[in-house]
């Protein structure tokens, strides 16, 4: 399974900085899939990824913005009551930690996708890959996202 490239993008806390990252994205032509934003007094951290990799590190380094790159798994569920717990319990029974999670937008069809840190993401593929395979009920599909690490 390839994996999605996620930036952690480190921003000051304040009004305008986010839009303006938004915006020279935009003008980059750097469709962002998924992002989840964090909070502190003194700077925000933003959680993405994007269709784009290389054009984002460009914005970053244009903007002298911050950021650290960091492998993450996206997995499709059903938007359901349930489909969470059986996923982070499937991951528990093998003894694999979540790091966080974080849904991304754009879910249709009653479809969810999640995006999933972990410590061993070969084995947490491993896992997920056989309970797809075991657990028709659960319908868990491994997304392969635009975004991925090139080797």
């Amino acid at each position: 399974m390839e994996k999605c490239v996620q930036f952690s993008v480190f921003l000051a806390n304040k009004p305008g900085v986010l839009s303006n990252l938004f915006r020279d994205l935009a003008k980059a032509k750097v469709n962002i899939t998924t992002l989840a934003m964090m909070d502190s007094t003194e700077h925000g951290v933003l959680r993405m990824i994007v269709e784009d990799p290389r054009a984002a590190r460009s914005v970053f380094k244009k903007r002298e913005i911050t950021s650290s790159e960091t492998e993450v798994l996206a997995v499709t569920l059903p938007n359901r009551p349930g489909a969470a717990a059986e996923l982070c319990e499937k991951l528990s029974a093998a003894h694999i930690n979540l790091a966080y999670m974080y849904c991304a937008g754009g879910s249709s069809r009653g479809k969810t996708v999640v995006v999933l840190r972990v410590p061993d993401i070969k084995k947490a593929t491993k896992v997920l890959e056989n309970h797809k395979n075991t657990r028709k009920d659960m319908k868990i599909k491994l997304r392969r996202p635009r975004a991925t690490l090139r080797r």
